[in-house]
């Protein structure tokens, strides 16, 4: 059954000074194949790697939503919730951070924090359906992933400078060999691209 709030997918959006720098962090990621966890707004400085299960057909009303405060980008990796559940990903636990400390030492790398009391800082980052996986680096590849740019153009230009940067490649190898065994090293863009628009 398919429902519309509810979306089989996770996605980990790139960060950036503006959006040149995010496709270039895009197009690093995906030319390393591997997400780099890291701890800075994790309680307890545990190394994750952060995923939201926001539907693609929200996020552009919301999670990267240009007109408001968002401090994500709209380029990203997109996996199955499946899959990162196989191998240890976790939603995140949104509670207050007194409650941190009656988690199980094993799961703390889960909490969010969580505060709507009145009286107290207002914190509620729920609207970022967060999901995480504890670990340093997760490799994936073009079975397990797809790449998410804002619109068509994005996609156009991703695969256009991969065909430029293997064209160069190519050209690299062909002044050692000839131009017909310089040609099997070239890289083939195996990827699937979705847009936001």
């Amino acid at each position: 059954m398919s429902r519309l709030d509810i979306s089989p997918f996770l996605i980990h959006f790139t960060s950036g000074r503006d959006l040149e720098d995010a496709f270039r962090r895009l197009q690093s990621i995906v030319a390393e194949r591997r997400l780099i966890g890291s701890g800075t707004l994790i309680k307890g400085g545990y190394h994750c790697i952060c995923f939201s299960e926001a539907p693609l057909t929200s996020l552009r009303g919301g999670l990267v939503n240009e007109r408001y405060y968002s401090r994500y980008s709209p380029f990203g990796i997109m996996v199955s919730k499946e899959w990162l559940f196989s191998i240890g990903g976790r939603p995140a636990i949104y509670e207050t951070d007194q409650e941190f400390a009656d988690l199980s030492p094993s799961q703390r790398w889960r909490h969010m924090r969580y505060d709507i009391r009145r009286g107290y800082e207002r914190v509620d980052y729920t609207w970022e359906r967060e999901w995480r996986i504890q670990c340093s680096e997760l490799f994936f590849d073009p079975s397990l992933a797809t790449i998410v740019v804002p619109d068509s153009s994005w996609a156009a230009r991703l695969k256009s400078e991969h065909r430029r940067d293997e064209d160069y490649k190519v050209m690299q190898y062909s002044v050692i060999m000839d131009s017909e065994e310089a040609e099997m090293y070239r890289d083939q863009f195996e990827w699937i691209v979705v847009t936001l628009g």
